[in-house]
Formats: structure tokens, C-alpha cells, sequence
């Protein structure tokens, strides 16, 4: 039996006069499941990234002052590393955290996400990422991270299903 659900746009923008980037994405799943999703690190593990990588957590501090670092995987060889700081995390609410990629350890994007109820069961997740400036931004948006953005929240998709 299958089951007709929507296909989900990811929109990511980039404001040509700020160093921002914005993603926003609908899901089919209440606020305080896509907030567990997104927070609990054995939930994370399978969505994060595209779809052809394993993320694995050395450490995964989610409160206000806490910390994280996580590294991606491809085979079973490394790929890519990220770390960063919990600023702000009101639960089902809003996120804020730094977010930077041991390549580039001077490229630290300050991101906020936000959860908003859309009724019916359904949630708008937005992203605002600062960096410091356009060429750091244009960077980045020319890193493929489009791709790593879309295939992981089609898998968020879903974990969210498993939720349910």
C-alpha cells in the first residue's frame, strides 16, 4: 500500500545585498516531532546530510551554552567534520548555534532555526545562516550544500514518518 504525500520544495535563498542564507521547509509532522528530529542526535544521524553519507556524533551537548561535533561519512572514510556552540535552544521553538566546517575553521555561520505550527499536524522550519560576508556565502552555496539541504530533509521526511 503507498501512500500519496506531497512532494516538499526546499527553498534556499540568498539576499544578493547580505552574507545570509535562508532555507524554509514545509513537513508533514507536528512542531515538537520535527524539534525531537532535529535535536536528538540518534534522529539526526539518519537525516543530516545527503543521502550517500553516515553521520556519526563525537559529541552532542544540546542545551543553551552547549556544544556539538559530528563527522560525516562515505564508506567508512571521512569526508567532512563540523562543530560548533548551542546559543539559544527553546524546545519546539527556536534554535541558535554556530556552525563551521573543520576545512574552513574561520567560517563560522550563526544560524537561527525556527519552528512554526502551521495546523493540521504540519511544521514550517526556517534557517537563517550569517557568515561573514558574500564571498564566504557565495562559497558555501557553491559547495553543493544545496544537495546535502535537500536529500537530508527528504530523509527527514522520513524519520519524521517513523514518529508518527
Amino acid at each position: 500500500m503507498t501512500t500519496d504525500r506531497p512532494v516538499r520544495e526546499t527553498a534556499i535563498e540568498a539576499d544578493p545585498r547580505l552574507p545570509t542564507i535562508r532555507i524554509t521547509r514545509e513537513f508533514d509532522a507536528p512542531v515538537p516531532q520535527v524539534y525531537r528530529a532535529w535535536t536528538e542526535p540518534g534522529l539526526v544521524g539518519q537525516w543530516l546530510g545527503p543521502k550517500d553519507l553516515t553521520t556519526t556524533f563525537d559529541h552532542w551537548d544540546l542545551r543553551t551554552g552547549g556544544s556539538y561535533r559530528y563527522r560525516q561519512l562515505r564508506d567508512g572514510r571521512e569526508v567532512a567534520s563540523f562543530y560548533g556552540s548551542f546559543h539559544e535552544a527553546r524546545p519546539a521553538e527556536r534554535l541558535v548555534q554556530t556552525f563551521t566546517y573543520d576545512g574552513v575553521p574561520d567560517g563560522v555561520s550563526l544560524d537561527t532555526v525556527t519552528f512554526e505550527d502551521l495546523g493540521d499536524g504540519r511544521t514550517r522550519v526556517t534557517v537563517l545562516g550569517i557568515v561573514e560576508s558574500l564571498a564566504a556565502r557565495d562559497m558555501i552555496l557553491a559547495s553543493g550544500m544545496d544537495r546535502g539541504v535537500t536529500e537530508g530533509y527528504e530523509q527527514l521526511d522520513a524519520v519524521l514518518r517513523t514518529l508518527g
